[in-house]
């Protein structure tokens, strides 16, 4: 081999490049929007992707309560929690969610598609999700993009 370098690239915390990022959700189906927000938050999306280090973008989302469902499952697709006493299982449809805490949906839907251990955690720490146009996130310089070209 001449000057040709075939070295494995492997990023850490020093080498790592994040960016700040929004997207939009208005009429995005949610389970679609969620798993590219989670492959930008993972990093997948890089070249210099590596599994174990935390080398994605931090996503800020705006307008989350115009995200769209299919079908039937504003009334459908609930979500269940327990609060840990006898008797305790609740649950809520996605209409419950959306009208009092919009943002929840897709935060709900993002977590569930990133890892679940502490790098998972930590991962979703780099999720910001707005109810309405704005967000308190200018100060980083967030960079728009438009999601329907992540693939």
């Amino acid at each position: 081999m001449d000057t040709l370098s075939y070295k494995t690239v492997s990023a850490n915390s020093a080498t790592v490049n994040k960016e700040w990022i929004v997207v939009d959700a208005t009429d995005q189906a949610l389970g679609r929007f969620a798993s590219k927000v989670a492959k930008i938050i993972r990093g997948k999306n890089k070249p210099n992707f590596t599994p174990h280090v935390d080398c994605g973008d931090n996503v800020i989302v705006i307008n989350a309560e115009k995200i769209r469902l299919t079908g039937n499952k504003w009334n459908a697709k609930e979500y269940i929690r327990y609060t840990g006493y006898p008797g305790g299982q609740r649950t809520q449809t996605a209409k419950d969610i959306l009208a009092k805490h919009p943002e929840r949906l897709v935060e709900k839907a993002v977590k569930g598609m990133l890892p679940k251990n502490r790098l998972g955690r930590k991962l979703f720490t780099n999720l910001y999700v707005f109810v309405g146009s704005g967000h308190d996130k200018q100060a980083q310089n967030p960079k728009v993009i438009n999601i329907d070209n992540i693939k």
